[in-house]
């Protein structure tokens, strides 16, 4: 039961151009605030309504410009999990549940059993004030289930909660997902998120998709630095081609070698784990550094490194497990960039 989507809409300076096709499992739009994640999700649902494009599930036309096709929310079996949950506070968890049962018969057998699978038992006549946190997700998660939904959208679904409530809820969410058996778009700009719950990762930068691909592809090549800076990598430079296979990192002000860089390869990345000690005779971009500040963390240490006979603006952050670095600690250090952890990476995309 695929869903396509391939759809336009301007709002003021705003453009949203997005295609891509959901199967079943997870698809995330990963994404920082204002990119158009929502706004995607909320044009699938029928929230609102694109300038032009089309949404097709499973072979149905949801929306199709040209044909003057536009479904409205109701008519398109669609889930949509606000972040807020959306709950009728007036009414009861059962109550709650029972709004989302399509068919006229039958409605409170269905709700019970829903209760159940959801794990609501004792909870069934509480009012949404009444309930956590996570019991009010669950709620609104089980009225979008029963009815039967052909996709599922998730809008933030953990955003408001602690990170212990948010890893429970997690769980519990994954669990829900695997048993739907059908496509599910969540919406994130958290990368550990979309990591856990996706198969596949969509990183949006300024209303459209940058990259698209399965999440270990997309995290071992971001492509973009919008990417990079989405998938955790906290170290990038602009860099300038100075020769065939060599380039100038600005920020950091040392030459490095990329064989294989594309063409367009306007910023270097490398994520703070991947640097390591030089090898003794190694000297493919390695670099002797000053270490210009120690950050400790709960399990690990940042150290920022400052490379040898440079002015340039910023340091390169390189992250070791604390035995490590106690072992290493030094006010010099010779440090490798290897070529495994380089991401080449395009500038910004433009729809």
């Amino acid at each position: 039961m695929p869903l396509q989507v391939d759809i336009e809409k301007t709002l003021g300076d705003f453009h949203l151009k997005v295609a891509f096709r959901a199967e079943t499992g997870v698809l995330a739009l990963l994404g920082a605030s204002g990119c158009g994640k929502s706004m995607t999700l909320k044009c699938i649902a029928g929230v609102e309504k694109p300038d032009r494009g089309r949404i097709v599930l499973d072979d149905r036309v949801l929306f199709d410009s040209d044909r003057g096709i536009c479904l409205p929310p109701q008519k398109r079996q669609i889930g949509f999990l606000f972040q807020q949950y959306a709950l009728f506070p007036n009414m009861s968890v059962r109550q709650n549940i029972i709004c989302g049962v399509r068919e006229r018969k039958g409605k409170r057998e269905a709700a019970d059993a829903m209760i159940q699978r959801m794990h609501l038992e004792g909870l069934e006549d509480k009012k949404p004030g009444q309930l956590s946190g996570g019991q009010q997700q669950r709620t609104a998660l089980a009225r979008i289930l029963v009815s039967q939904p052909g996709a599922l959208l998730l809008d933030e679904p953990f955003s408001a909660m602690d990170s212990h409530l948010r890893f429970q809820l997690e769980r519990e969410v994954r669990h829900t997902i695997r048993l739907f058996q059908k496509p599910v778009i969540l919406v994130s700009h958290s990368r550990d998120e979309v990591y856990r719950l996706a198969n596949v990762i969509a990183v949006m930068g300024s209303g459209c998709i940058e990259t698209i691909g399965g999440k270990h592809e997309v995290f071992a090549d971001p492509a973009t630095r919008t990417g990079a800076v989405l998938t955790g990598c906290k170290n990038v430079s602009p860099v300038r081609r100075t020769g065939g296979q060599t380039f100038m990192a600005a920020d950091w002000g040392i030459p490095l070698t990329l064989p294989g860089a594309p063409p367009d390869t306007a910023y270097v990345g490398i994520r703070m784990h991947d640097i390591r000690p030089a090898r003794e005779g190694e000297t493919l971009n390695v670099f002797r550094c000053r270490v210009e500040e120690e950050i400790e963390n709960p399990f690990s240490f940042t150290v920022m490194l400052r490379p040898e006979n440079t002015a340039a603006p910023l340091p390169l952050g390189w992250e070791m497990e604390k035995p490590a670095w106690e072992r290493l600690r030094a006010e010099w250090v010779t440090v490798c960039l290897p070529q495994e952890g380089l991401l080449k990476l395009k500038g910004e995309s433009t729809c």
